[in-house]
């Protein structure tokens, strides 16, 4: 991999990561761009004890654009996109319009393939592999700013999801502070080591659900599963099978393998609904929508999590999609919005069977 970073005519930065070592990236952004003006604040809700980013300037990001006009696009002739060069195999960018900035953190956007009408379960393994690199390559350099505590890299796929560009990309979120879901689970891991002795409970779940009906697909180094209490339709987990707090922190084997495992998963969740593979779609049923979530442990104190230290935490990924059957979402009513309590109208077992159905022939 080679990396070449450059600044936008804004003065963001950005990155692109190349599969040769050969690869020039000199290209400037013509684009006559005032300074990116944030107004990105994190207010705390003192009676839920989370965070909230308060960020009014994001109402005017580009919304849907044609794809003659996607800012995702390599820039071509006159017309000029947030990547100068002409082509390219992977590439981060700071976020024109992000939800954190300065001191409440910081956004960014990764795009997988130059290519407008790919997904990633497009991408080849060595692809696939690359954009591994980045993910890890941006959370070691993200966790180093003193206003870092959590590094989070994501992909949302599908207009039902809210995604207003249809280029492939993901984006990662670096937080001022611990995500309400991690701390969730450390208060989980803490009570639970406490309670046993010193056992964890990421070794735990894992190993419950390798002995259970729910498992989707295991390798050597990987194992992805339906949790036993799912809370989306079709939700699997992802865990390295060496237990470990980050993507630094995966050894080679694990990465070498992660593309063909992950690659395969995204493919089963485009069949899902997929007639001609016993799914209630149609021909004209659009994409799987999804969301595709890291879970790395904080790098900040845990102090508030007493007898936990980072080690103990488990890097995993979360994939799942709003969709429940053909042409239906699961919306996020009254229980789930008003109260934070899931109601799923699909068994996690019934799931986990659907996605083994679907497995590549």
């Amino acid at each position: 991999m080679k990396k070449t970073s450059t600044r936008l005519a804004d003065g963001r930065e950005l990155i692109y990561y190349d599969l040769r070592d050969d690869a020039v990236r000199d290209a400037v952004d013509r684009r006559p761009l005032d300074r990116t003006v944030t107004t990105s604040e994190v207010r705390h809700d003192v009676l839920l004890g989370d965070s909230v980013a308060i960020a009014s300037h994001r109402q005017g990001r580009t919304y849907h654009p044609p794809a003659d006009q996607c800012p995702l696009c390599p820039s071509e002739g006159d017309r000029l996109s947030e990547i100068p060069d002409s082509s390219y195999d992977a590439v981060v960018f700071e976020n024109r319009f992000p939800s954190l900035a300065g001191d409440s953190g910081r956004c960014e956007v990764v795009c997988f393939t130059s290519d407008h009408n790919a997904s990633f379960a497009d991408l080849t393994e060595e692809q696939a592999r690359l954009v591994l690199d980045a993910w890890t390559d941006r959370t070691s350099e993200l966790s180093s700013l003193p206003s870092v505590e959590q590094v989070f890299c994501f992909e949302n796929r599908g207009a039902e999801i809210g995604v207003t560009l249809g280029h492939p990309h993901g984006q990662i979120y670096a937080y001022p502070f611990t995500t309400p879901r991690t701390a969730l689970m450390l208060r989980s891991l803490a009570a639970h080591k406490d309670a046993t002795g010193g056992e964890n409970l990421f070794d735990a779940v894992v190993e419950s659900e390798l002995a259970d009906e729910r498992v989707v697909l295991e390798s050597e180094h990987w194992v992805a599963f339906v949790p036993y209490a799912a809370h989306w339709p079709y939700e699997v987990h992802l865990y390295p099978k060496r237990r470990v707090p980050d993507l630094l922190a995966l050894d080679e084997d694990a990465r070498t393998e992660f593309p063909k495992v992950y690659l395969e998963l995204l493919r089963r969740f485009d069949r899902i609904f997929d007639e001609g593979n016993g799914g209630e779609g149609s021909a004209g049923e659009p994409p799987t929508p999804y969301i595709a979530a890291w879970h790395q442990a904080p790098f900040g104190q845990l102090e508030d999590f007493e007898g936990v230290v980072r080690e103990d935490f488990a890097l995993h990924l979360e994939l799942f999609t709003i969709r429940r059957t053909s042409g239906k979402l699961k919306f996020l009513a009254g229980s789930e919005s008003g109260m934070s309590v899931f109601i799923n109208d699909v068994p996690p077992e019934r799931a986990a069977e659907r996605l083994r159905e679907v497995a590549s022939t």
